[in-house]
């Protein structure tokens, strides 16, 4: 398909494509008139006029067939972590802080969930935080849960097979608990304020791998809808490379060539079985980027994130690229590094709270 757009180029004029766009352009603008009113009309205009969900609509597919296939005991031997475990280890821990807390929970997921700790108890690549939090977690909920019959044969299971091993407290607590932060408002509004996107780097200073963990680390800390944590960052790490994926995204024109590291944020659609949770991947991605371009900022690096479009051509380029499955989908790019002094950063004018802000008062009055 490439190929033909470039040899459709060398042969017809500039001016004729130009119309031919702008006559499609027209015709479109009239379509979609014609097919918003319903949502069978609206399918109908996308499986007819355009095949811009094409993509999308295959990703969601792929990623649940790779989330039914990694409920098996060995879905794929360099899987390090269980997504249906992380799962229901987070929905026991939200029945075990519940108020007034039920006698009994869980027994419609108990089994599967203990079948799953079993699997990657097996898994000599598993993650083995993941796997002690999944344990001090199980340990936790049969030491308060009332038995049902369900429940009672789980339990027989956990104590006699399945539940060896020590704790070491990764479980539910109290807020009390939690470390207090001494940052004041206004220290917490001066790094928002330092932090800008910055196009101009030092290229004569590099970060530290050292640097890119601690910041990683940190920005795992996102909350993350059932703790799925259904994304990666896939690091360039070289300038050429770095650049070389950077211009794959439009919005990079004019300084993409002085990027010196760079982070493809990647979501990851197998981690979901139904389609209703297809927009997670953009949601946590982008709660735990945020916290991570904060975390580089505390340690003097500066960032920039960059849009990704859902454009087919750069999509299947930024795939080759990375060699990425197709239940992956990039969700932005984060170009990083030391900024130059003397590089500009553009004002960026932000919204007042009056304008962001929608109280109910005034909404209601309209409905």
């Amino acid at each position: 398909m490439a190929t033909l757009r470039k040899i459709a180029k060398a042969i017809i004029p500039r001016l004729l494509i130009q119309k031919i766009r702008a006559l499609n352009d027209a015709l479109h603008r009239r379509l979609i008139y014609l097919f918003a009113p319903s949502r069978w009309t609206a399918s109908l205009y996308y499986c007819l006029f355009s095949t811009r969900f094409g993509r999308e609509h295959q990703a969601l597919l792929q990623g649940r067939i790779r989330y039914l296939e990694s409920l098996k005991a060995e879905p794929d031997k360099r899987m390090k972590s269980r997504v249906l475990l992380r799962r229901n280890i987070h929905r026991l821990e939200k029945g075990l802080i519940m108020q007034p807390r039920r006698s009994s929970f869980a027994s419609a997921y108990i089994a599967e969930t203990l079948a799953q700790f079993q699997f990657a108890v097996a898994n000599p690549e598993q993650d083995q935080d993941e796997l002690q939090w999944a344990h001090d977690v199980l340990d936790a909920y049969f030491s308060v849960v009332k038995d049902t019959p369900t429940i009672a044969k789980a339990r027989k299971q956990w104590e006699t097979s399945v539940g060896r091993g020590s704790s070491s407290n990764k479980k539910p607590y109290q807020y009390k608990e939690l470390p207090r932060s001494t940052i004041t408002r206004e220290e917490l509004k001066c790094l928002f304020t330092q932090r800008r996107s910055v196009r101009w780097f030092d290229s004569n200073r590099k970060v530290s791998g050292d640097v890119i963990e601690k910041a990683v680390e940190l920005s795992s800390l996102a909350p993350s809808a059932c703790n799925r944590l259904p994304y990666s960052y896939y690091y360039l790490d070289t300038p050429k490379r770095a650049q070389e994926i950077a211009a794959l995204a439009g919005g990079t024109v004019g300084f993409s060539q002085n990027i010196q590291h760079l982070i493809v944020v990647v979501g990851d659609l197998s981690c979901y079985p139904l389609e209703r949770d297809r927009h997670c991947i953009y949601i946590d991605a982008s709660l735990a980027t945020m916290q991570l371009m904060l975390a580089f900022e505390t340690m003097g690096v500066s960032t920039c994130p960059i849009n990704w479009p859902d454009d087919e051509g750069r999509e299947q380029l930024m795939a080759e690229r990375l060699g990425l499955e197709k239940f992956q989908r990039p969700v932005m790019l984060l170009a990083f590094g030391y900024a130059d002094p003397q590089g500009g950063i553009p004002y960026s004018a932000k919204k007042s709270a009056n304008l962001l802000l929608v109280k109910d008062s005034e909404y209601s009055a309209h409905s």
